[in-house]
């Protein structure tokens, strides 16, 4: 994977970086609250073999431009319009995690002379508010300010979705990348809690399944297996969910992976993936 690299776009500054090579460009937008080196885990696999691979911060998000306002979708669409423009491709395939994989069914639904395919890392077809909930340990990290680097790991790796998993340099430089230092020591995430909040307000004003059925190019969704967040959930996107949202796209075909929500990112080869 390149350094990062810069581009504007939109009248922002965004964060990208670059890996593989070939004559089809993926690009790849990550989940809510994350940035660039979500993607680390899937690259170290080989994901850019044959693929020229982008993946961007979205505003907001990591070392992108951070506005006060301009969190719905439409505004996250023009965004990447921008980069599209900027860099010269004209078509692409787009894949996305989570927040990443609704946008990318929504630039598939109203950008379609753009898009070529998709990919969908466990986004569902309904955004429900409960969903809050069971992200709820990942959000709260953004309200606090932590007094090093130690106690910002530490509660990173209490999060209920790690029991069964070990952690790896890659998770690490995912988190870390996630957070800056302050001039006085004390370290806090990149994205502020406000600019979330209005992410997920956007998200709910979508109707979500009339997006779907606009989407004509071949998808490719992905659903983790197992359950995510705080005891008593279930996966992000359910078998149910995944089959309406199959339902819904012209072209759509299924793979269900071992991991949940945010662990199938960083060891895609623990468990054999079933195709649907």
């Amino acid at each position: 994977m390149s350094p990062a690299r810069f581009v504007r776009a939109n009248r922002l500054r965004l964060r990208y970086v670059e890996s593989g090579s070939g004559e089809r460009t993926l690009v790849l937008v990550p989940g809510l609250t994350a940035n660039v080196h979500s993607f680390d885990g899937l690259l170290a696999a080989g994901l850019d073999r044959g693929l020229r691979v982008l993946a961007f911060d979205a505003r907001g998000r990591g070392l992108s431009d951070k506005p006060d306002a301009g969190y719905t979708m439409a505004d996250h669409a023009a965004d990447l319009l921008g980069v599209f423009d900027a860099l010269g491709l004209e078509r692409v395939c787009l894949g996305g995690h989570s927040f990443g994989g609704l946008l990318a069914y929504y630039m598939a639904a109203n950008h379609p002379e753009r898009i070529e395919r998709t990919v969908i890392l466990d986004a569902p077809a309904e955004v429900d508010p409960a969903i809050l909930d069971q992200i709820a340990p990942s959000l709260a990290r953004l309200e606090r300010t932590f007094a090093s680097w130690r106690e910002y790991d530490e509660l990173i790796r209490s999060f209920p979705y790690w029991d069964v998993f070990q952690w790896n340099d890659q998770i690490q430089a995912y988190y870390r990348a996630d957070a800056e230092e302050l001039s006085d020591g004390t370290v806090r995430a990149r994205c502020r809690p406000g600019h979330i909040r209005a992410v997920i307000e956007g998200e709910l004003e979508v109707d979500w399944p009339t997006v779907l059925a606009r989407v004509a190019c071949p998808a490719l969704l992905i659903r983790a297996t197992e359950p995510f967040g705080p005891p008593g959930f279930g996966p992000i996107l359910t078998a149910e969910s995944a089959r309406h949202s199959m339902a819904l796209m012209r072209d759509a075909r299924l793979v269900e992976v071992g991991g949940n929500h945010i662990t199938m990112l960083f060891d895609p080869t623990r468990s054999g993936s079933r195709p649907r």
